[in-house]
């Protein structure tokens, strides 16, 4: 058994999920479980409808929303003859279940109708992909993952009930396989015990393939990409980024803690606790060896550098001049868990502290007037974060040529500075 992710790069036209089933016939007489994000830009395009809805633009969301109808219904009309008319049956319920929410008017919060909306996305790609391998005599199940994973209503950033969400593996997955050697389902996406549709926070896709694995006792995992493996930097920004071959769990969950997108921050502990190795594959070119991920030490890594733009610095000040000691920052803590915020940065002084944040206009505002109850409050918007691993004084000297910096925090292995 081996679990497979593909990610929206990888099936973002019909070419690209044409090449997916070349890659799964390699495969023939293997148990796969495979899990699929939504085609390309779906999901920003997906939240763009959510935000003209919330807005009230009852039209323009419409108007939106049928532009990824379309788009999905072309993609499936180069790819399907035989299977296309169940796909479209299969299409109008989807259809149906966000239209009926977008005819009615916003009640509740801007990230449970974000939830409700966005994950339409991997739903209409995976059932692409696999009336496409049916298509092709790649036989294979289609399971709607809401039917399995449990969350809690932590909206766009949901909590999975892993008991009851094995309870249903073992009762819904694992029988699939006694009928076929292929499931195919979706990443992202779970539902609450109200029947309410939730996302796992962004490129939670990976995060799915992990825990599947790890509730099916799967040999390995295998993310496909479209780079050759896990490199030191985001290749799209750094034209000399270095192919690393092998990493172990600990350095990865640093790269993820600190901002790198190759592979979600809450991916590898389910993998850790099974000790199943995670491949970083090549969707261009399936021979390449990609990068694996296990427990084992690695030496003489090159500089890893994550960058995070759009941060906030968030200047607090103590309005009495008293230090800032326990009290304080146990209620600052609070009322980040409360926002379900995540601080990339804290230095404390003392009788000031400051406190870099990704910008989320809403809870920036919220933290900020909450914390002007015990602070004098400053925000400064527009930075960036460099953090990174294994650093020397010449990568340091090279990525901040040029740049202010605002705050930077140093130890042997980690050096982070927020900048202009």
């Amino acid at each position: 058994m081996r679990v497979f992710k593909f990610g929206g790069a990888s099936v973002s036209n019909y070419e690209k999920v044409q090449n997916l089933g070349n890659i799964i016939k390699q495969f023939p007489d293997e148990q796969l479980l495979i899990v699929i994000s939504a085609m390309g830009k779906t999901t920003n395009a997906l939240e763009k409808v959510a935000e003209a809805f919330f807005a009230g633009k009852k039209e323009e969301a419409l108007q939106l929303f049928r532009a990824v109808k379309l788009q999905h219904l072309d993609e499936a009309k180069y790819l399907l003859v035989t299977h296309f008319n169940p796909l479209m049956e299969q299409f109008n319920n989807f259809f149906t279940e966000v239209e009926w929410l977008l005819h009615d008017q916003p009640v509740r919060d801007y990230d449970y109708y974000y939830d409700q909306i966005v994950c339409l996305g991997e739903l209409l790609s995976t059932s692409i992909v696999s009336a496409y391998l049916n298509e092709i005599g790649i036989s294979n199940q289609w399971i709607d993952v809401r039917d399995v994973f449990r969350t809690d209503d932590n909206f766009r950033d949901a909590a999975i009930d892993f008991n009851f969400t094995q309870q249903q593996v073992n009762a819904i997955i694992k029988p699939l396989f006694t009928n076929s050697n292929i499931v195919v389902t979706q990443g992202f996406i779970g539902c609450t015990d109200e029947n309410e549709s939730t996302t796992l926070g962004r490129e939670g896709s990976d995060y799915t393939a992990a825990v599947f694995a790890y509730m099916l006792d799967a040999e390995s995992v295998a993310i496909w990409k479209d780079v050759k493996g896990v490199m030191n930097a985001d290749p799209k920004l750094f034209a000399d980024a270095q192919f690393i071959s092998e990493l172990n769990y600990d350095e990865v969950i640093e790269m993820a803690y600190y901002g790198a997108q190759v592979i979600h921050p809450k991916t590898i502990k389910p993998l850790q606790n099974k000790n199943i190795p995670l491949y970083v594959k090549c969707f261009a070119d399936a021979s390449l060896p990609g990068t694996v991920i296990h427990n084992n030490p690695v030496k003489n890594l090159p500089p890893i550098i994550v960058i995070k733009q759009n941060q906030v610095l968030l200047q607090l000040h103590t309005k009495d001049f008293s230090f800032i000691g326990e009290q304080p920052m146990s209620d600052l803590y609070e009322m980040m868990a409360k926002l379900h915020i995540k601080p990339n940065l804290i230095q404390t002084h003392a009788v000031n502290l400051q406190l870099c944040i990704d910008d989320r206009p809403d809870k920036v505002e919220k933290l900020a007037l909450a914390a002007s109850n015990e602070f004098d409050v400053q925000v400064e918007k527009g930075l960036t974060l460099l953090s990174i691993r294994h650093y020397n004084n010449e990568t340091i000297e090279r990525l901040t040529a040029g740049k202010k910096i605002e705050l930077k925090q140093q130890s042997p292995e980690t050096v982070q500075m927020l900048m202009i």
